[in-house]
Parts: C-alpha cells; sequence; structure tokens
C-alpha cells in the first residue's frame, strides 16, 4: 500500500463516528490505567524507596492487566475473539509502549533532572499513540 492510500484509509477512518467512539473509549480505559500506574508507581517510589525503572515496571503490570480486561470488553468488544491469541498481541503492543515510556522516563529523570513522578506521567502519555494504535490494528483487529 503507497503513503497516498494510507493517508486516504486514514481520512477515511477519521470521517466514521464510530472510531471516534471507540477512541474516546481507549482513552477512558487508558486514563484508569494511567491512574493505576501513576498510583501503583508513586506507591513503590515514595513509600517503598523502589528505584524507579524497578517501579515503573511493576507499575506497567498492573496497570496492563487493568487495560487488557477493559478494552477488550468495552473498547474493542472482542469477547468473542480469542483471549489466549488478543493477549500476548496485547502484552507485546504494551511491553513495546512500555520500552517507549521507560526510554523518555530515563531520559527526563536521569539526563533532565526532572521529578521522578512528573516524569512518569509525561512518558506514559508520549507512550500512548503507538499503544493504541497497536492494539487497534493488531490486537483487537
Amino acid at each position: 500500500m503507497s503513503g497516498l492510500e494510507h493517508v486516504q484509509r486514514i481520512g477515511a477512518a477519521a470521517r466514521e463516528p464510530a472510531n471516534w467512539a471507540q477512541l474516546l473509549r481507549f482513552s477512558l480505559v487508558g486514563g484508569s490505567g494511567y491512574v493505576v500506574n501513576l498510583a501503583v508507581f508513586a506507591a513503590l517510589v515514595d513509600l517503598a524507596g523502589v528505584q524507579h525503572i524497578a517501579a515503573a515496571v511493576v507499575a506497567f503490570c498492573v496497570a496492563v492487566t487493568n487495560n487488557f480486561v477493559w478494552n477488550r470488553h468495552w473498547t474493542f468488544d472482542a469477547r468473542e475473539g480469542a483471549a489466549g491469541l488478543q493477549a500476548p498481541r496485547f502484552l507485546t503492543v504494551s511491553v513495546a509502549s512500555l520500552m517507549l515510556n521507560l526510554g523518555a522516563l530515563e531520559l527526563l529523570v536521569g539526563e533532565a533532572g526532572m521529578a521522578q513522578i512528573p516524569a512518569q506521567a509525561i512518558s506514559v502519555a508520549f507512550a500512548t499513540p503507538f499503544n493504541f494504535l497497536g492494539n487497534r490494528l493488531w490486537t483487537f483487529a
């Protein structure tokens, strides 16, 4: 498929109200996962003294479980699909998004000297578009 064909497909998809509703549901689920992620991260960093990268990985594991359940059942209404196929794909997309998150987090904390919790908030938001597209186009297609 050519670049022009991709642009045309994206334009056609953007004109479909159902796609916008799905994006809204994904964003709400992502928002809940975002809160879960930051709450777990803050508890581990501030209360337990866990190093920021390790805390981000644990927070990711808790949030990804929350997000898989909600996205499968509500966002993409993929209950009829094989969870055994969807779960590894969801995890693959999520791990790739986590790698983007961790790279951004390390740059913000380690290089820019930003406080850990705001840096994590920015890092999670940075990885979100990749996460949506991967799940929309591959996991729950």
